[in-house]
Order: structure tokens, then sequence, then C-alpha cells
């Protein structure tokens, strides 16, 4: 019997890589987001289009491998140094550090604050929306920087200290005093294990030591089930005081220099994403700190921070829903199954067109908020009413659509998206941050409620809102009637909540895409969301929706 030879090579050749989708690198993450570069235009902010361009790009480059190791090395607590003493320091991997430098040098955390000029806020959620595709974590502490600026506005002699330090465009994330630093960065922590969102049943207390009220010398006791951000320069802190629950900023380190030794971290959580990102347990064991606004009035002097933070949450869901889109359509565009290319196939274009309007539906609210705030810093009084009404409906919505948006998307990559190295576990883990940050589902929409009971007017400017859209789409006009319709059974509101706020919502997106967005997305979603003739799931918009037109707006594009 004989055999016959044949050449190692050939042997062995049992390995060949074939099909695999080659990386999405090297993008402008700006440009490639034609709804962003649209609403950017259209809200305002078109005097930063060359800037945003500029973010785009650096965004779309080495800073996706900062992400990667950020959420890859995820923070230390050292409580204590080698010698025993208090150290109450985080330890972060460097990339960590670069995503915030940047962050902070783009101003992120600032744009409104130093160049407040008309479309400010939609400039800053430009190149916020560009950077965070990168990494989601590291926009929790820029966005408690960014929010943070109002509320100290409520003292004067607190706000003189520290927002020209929380604005600056220079970051040290080292554990020293923030008059040594070229910036500083804020944290917030308001909600007590017994409490939750709950913050008026805190135990927290702080007992003056220079005679109290607005401004003066305070030491606290108490302890924070999260911290946001422990490793800032300074808190925004909420405890109980003889007049009720008042507002305070800690600081990190005390006037003369020396560490609040009083301010003490527990613990890190160790949460299911926001991996990249520290959030902690505090012990405030005679910290001490200043009371921001007056007595008793603490709810009412964080409640602009507050109003902040949700827009960045509508903000961050809407940047992860693109990076969704980009991630699967890229796929889809390089991989074959079944003798064709996956973009070729019809259902899975269903797929991915359907997901590309749901985040082209939160991209034009998120920027429609930020010129209704952009309004309201100027003195107009029915953009502030629409703000407030708005961005708590947003809330609501937007962040609630992120994750089975995240798991649709994962799913178009198979096998392959259940993967860590093909990043969308990461961005699947992610999703449900926004929906429960800053208030979760019921919160938000009890918080509708209690914004039209305190000023019923916001009703008004928001069906205006809608109003404008009239007479392009009887679909849409008929779901407006619905929702006038739900605001005359009003005994029944505080039950039926979540229904009325997403029917809310989804005027309120349907709106800005009728008149803004190409027909073929807004037909979609008005036929999907609005009318009833799509399923319970991504991938089901009805024969005749321009899916082509679709996803050729939303396909990503990598260096050539």
């Amino acid at each position: 019997m004989s055999t016959v030879a044949r050449p190692e090579a050939e042997t062995y050749a049992t390995h060949e890589v074939r099909n695999q989708v080659p990386p999405l690198e090297g993008r402008n993450l700006f440009l490639d987001h034609t709804a962003l570069v649209e609403g950017l235009a259209r809200e305002g902010g078109g005097w930063a289009h060359e800037r945003a361009v500029e973010v785009g790009a650096f965004w779309g480059g080495e800073p996706l491998a900062w992400g990667e190791q950020a959420n890859g090395n995820p923070p230390l607590l050292h409580t204590h140094d080698r010698f025993g003493n208090r150290l109450d320091a985080v330890e972060f991997h460097p990339a960590w550090h670069q995503l915030m430098a940047r962050g902070v040098h783009d101003e992120m955390h600032a744009l409104p604050w130093n160049d407040p000029q008309p479309g400010a806020q939609v400039a800053r959620a430009a190149i916020y929306m560009s950077g965070t595709q990168a990494d989601a974590g590291f926009g929790c502490p820029i966005t408690m920087t960014f929010a943070a600026v109002p509320a100290l506005r409520a003292t004067q002699s607190i706000a003189d200290e520290w927002i020209p330090r929380l604005t600056a465009r220079g970051y040290d994330g080292a554990l020293k005093p923030a008059s040594e630093k070229p910036g500083a960065i804020c944290g917030m922590a308001m909600t007590e294990k017994q409490g939750g969102s709950d913050v008026r049943a805190n135990t927290t207390v702080a007992t003056p030591l220079n005679g109290g009220g607005e401004g003066a010398e305070y030491q606290l006791v108490g302890h924070k089930w999260f911290c946001s951000a422990p490793m800032s320069d300074l808190f925004l802190v909420l405890a109980q005081t003889d007049e009720g629950l008042s507002c305070f900023a800690v600081p990190r380190f005390l006037p003369d220099g020396t560490k609040n030794e009083g301010f003490q971290l527990q613990r890190l959580k160790d949460k299911l994403g926001n991996k990249s990102n520290a959030s902690s347990e505090v012990e405030f064991k005679g910290a001490w700190g200043q009371m921001l606004g007056e007595p008793g009035r603490g709810v009412p002097t964080i409640i602009e921070m507050v109003g902040h933070t949700r827009l960045d949450c509508v903000m961050g869901g809407a940047g992860g829903m693109r990076t969704a889109v980009s991630l699967a359509t890229w796929h889809a565009m390089h991989r074959a199954a079944f003798g064709k290319t996956l973009i070729d196939q019809p259902l899975m274009r269903n797929v991915l067109a359907d997901l590309a309007v749901e985040s082209e539906a939160a991209t034009a609210l998120t920027l429609r908020l930020c010129r209704a705030y952009d309004e309201a810093a100027a003195g107009d009084e029915r953009a502030d009413l629409f703000k407030r009404l708005a961005t708590a409906v947003a809330k609501y919505h937007v962040c609630k659509r992120v994750p089975n948006h995240a798991f649709e998307a994962l799913e178009c990559l198979g096998g392959n998206g259940y993967v860590e190295a093909s990043g969308m576990p990461r961005l699947y883990r992610e999703a449900p941050l926004c929906s429960i940050w800053e208030g979760s589902g019921n919160v938000m929409a009890l918080d509708v409620l209690r914004a039209l009971a305190r000023s019923p007017e916001s009703l008004d400017v928001f069906l205006e809102e809608l109003d404008a859209a009239t007479g392009q789409d009887t679909r849409y006009d008929a779901y407006v009637q619905t929702v006038r319709g739900e605001f005359s059974r009003p005994a029944e509101l505080e039950h039926r909540a979540r229904l009325v706020v997403e029917e809310m919502a989804l005027a309120l997106q349907a709106s800005q895409l009728l008149r803004h967005a190409p027909a073929a997305v807004a037909d979609a979603f008005v036929a999907t969301r609005l009318a009833g003739d799509g399923g319970m799931h991504y991938g089901t918009l009805p024969p005749g929706t321009n899916v082509d037109a679709i996803l050729d707006r939303h396909a990503p594009v990598a260096a050539a």
C-alpha cells in the first residue's frame, strides 16, 4: 500500500480566515452620522460644524482603543496607604485619564458655560455624542461636572471659587488639591440605602460650624449608597439640617490644602456595565462642606443639575443607538451568508433600517431638547416650560428603548456579537444605565405628571410643538388627537402614566421626523410606532418602506 506525499503546508492548511468583517476604525463619528450633522445646523449649532468635524475625526481613531482598555481594566479603590493612613484614592488605567483629558479639552463638560452663544447646547451635543461612542463610562464625570454649574450659581461665593475650575479645559486625575490642578471635576452624592430615589428619606445630618446658613461651614455625618464619580474634586451632597433637606458643596481637600478626612470611600460598586467608571459608597465622618443655596431648599437647589444630567441621559442613549446601528450595519455590509452579503438579505435590511429609524428619532429629539435649553437660557419662558416637560418625557422613553435596541443590534452579528471582542456585549451592558441613572421609569413618568401639575401651561406648549407637524400625515394627526384625549381623564393619569408618557414621546419624535427627516424615515416611524403597522420587535417595517434610502443614510464609513 503506497501513500501520496503532500507538501507540509497543504497537509496542515486547516485554518483560513475568510468571510470575516474588517475592523470599523478610522471613522469620523460626526460626519458619518448624517442625522447629527443635519440637526446641528437645523437647531442652531451650525457655527460649530468645523469643530464637530475635528472632534468626530479624533474620537473615531485612537480613543476607540482607549475605551476598550479602560473597560478591560476597571478602577481600583485604595482606602489606605501601606502605612495604614486613610487614602481614599481610586486608581484608574491610563486610558481612562486619556479619555477624561481629551473630553475636557473638547469642552464636553463646559462648552455652553464657556461660550454661551445661541446653539451652544446643540454644539455640545454633537461633540458629546461623538466622544462617548468611544466609551460611555467617562461621560458620567463629564456630565456631573457640566451639570453642577447651574446648581453652584445658587451661592455666589461658592460659584466664584469652583465654576472657573470646573469649566477649565485642563485635567489632572491626581489626588491633590484642586488649587494645584489645571481644572477640576465634580461628582454627586444624593441617594442612601434606605431611600434610593426618595431623597427626602435621607438620614445624613449636617451640623453648622459657624452659625449656619447659605455659604456657611457644616460638618456632615452619614452615608451615601451611590456616589457618582468618587474620584472628583468636589461633590454636591444632600443632608438634613434643622430647616430640612439642604444641599452642600463638599470638596476632597479643605481650603488649607489638607485632605477632607471625613470623606471616606467604603467600596466601589460592582456594576452590570459602565466598568471604566467608578461608582462608590461613601461615609461622611465629620466631612467639611459649605451650604449651597438656602437652608431646607436642597432639592430645588440641585434640581437644575438633575435636569441637565437627565438631558445627558437622553443624549447618551441616542449616542449608544448610533453606535449599535454602526456596528450592526458594518457587520452586515461585510459578512456573507446563504449566498448573499447580509446587507443584501431582505429581512436583515428590514431589521437594520428599523434600528436606524429608532436611532434617528432619538437623535432628532435630543437636538430639539438642546435647542430648548439654549432658548430657555436666553430668557424664552415657553422654551423653559417645554424643556422641563419634554426632558422628562424623553428621558423616560428614549432611555427605555436603548436596551432592546442594543440587543437587536447584537443579534445582527449572531454568535460573533456575543463575543466581547465585537464590542457589542459592552454596549449591551451599558444600555440600561441611562434609564436607571437620575430617575428610573416610574420616577420619570411621575415627574411628567408633576411638571404638568406645577405648570399646566407646559402642556399647551408641548401640544403646540406637536401641532407644528400636523397636516402632513393623517396617521400622525389622529395620534396627536389620542394624546390630547389622554388628559381628559385626570383621575386615571397616575395609573396610566407610563402609557401616556410613551404616547407623548412617540408623538414628539414623529413631529421632529415629519418636519425634518427624509420621507422614508418619517413614514417608517409613523407607520410602525404610531399606526400599528409594525410588530413588537425590530425588523417589522411594512412592505413599501424605502429601506434603501434609510440604510444609505445611516451606513458608517471607515477609513480607506
